[in-house]
């Protein structure tokens, strides 16, 4: 028997492997890390994405900010610092499902190459930058949260796509383009090019 006590070693060999999981649940654990403005459509299609992937026999895990900040995050605040700290929690949560099995569905602005370069650090090959294609102004147009009207009133400082910039994805696993389509064609459409990442042989 082990010496409780003195176990200060990793027993991650010790545990059942990802592989093993995978196999068990039928798919390959990916994170799904999907950036792009404010209102652009991500928590939606995450959302959409979601219920197709359970309805299709995939177990997933949908992270967003409001899972997020209301719990593991909820002492950060909105200063850069801040921000990378959200990032940073967040990859390393996802990392821990991946090694369950589960495909992580993540929807965060994360605004900068070099913060999704940081998370991709983090997670390693099961990384997939999703890039939700929706232009400035079509996501002001939707504005539900009338974000981007106080932004451009100066009651919202570091407003991503205003006063803070977006760097957009320059070779995104998969990009989807939403002017002009329902969310049942984005949503369907982010689904299919997902699969080939996700599926393994079943019987």
């Amino acid at each position: 028997m082990k010496d409780e006590g003195n176990n200060i070693h990793s027993v991650f060999d010790e545990l059942i492997q990802k592989s093993e999981k995978e196999s068990f649940l039928k798919q390959r654990a990916k994170v799904v890390w999907m950036t792009g403005l404010s209102g652009s459509g991500k928590t939606t299609l995450a959302k959409y994405l979601e219920r197709k992937l359970m309805e299709s026999g995939y177990f997933s895990k949908l992270l967003d900010g409001d899972n997020v900040r209301t719990g593991l995050n909820k002492g950060l605040g909105f200063s850069e610092a801040d921000r990378e700290e959200n990032i940073r929690r967040i990859a390393e949560v996802s990392k821990l499902f991946t090694e369950g099995g589960i495909i992580c569905i993540n929807c965060f602005v994360s605004p900068t190459q070099e913060i999704r370069r940081k998370a991709k650090e983090i997670i390693g090959e099961d990384f997939l930058e999703v890039f939700i294609n929706t232009p400035l102004e079509e996501c002001e147009k939707r504005d539900v949260k009338g974000l981007y009207k106080k932004a451009r009133a100066g009651e919202i400082k570091n407003f991503t796509g205003i006063s803070s910039p977006f760097e957009s994805p320059t070779s995104p696993s998969i990009e989807i383009k939403t002017k002009g389509k329902t969310i049942e064609a984005s949503g369907d459409e982010l689904f299919e090019k997902l699969l080939p990442f996700i599926q393994i042989e079943r019987p």
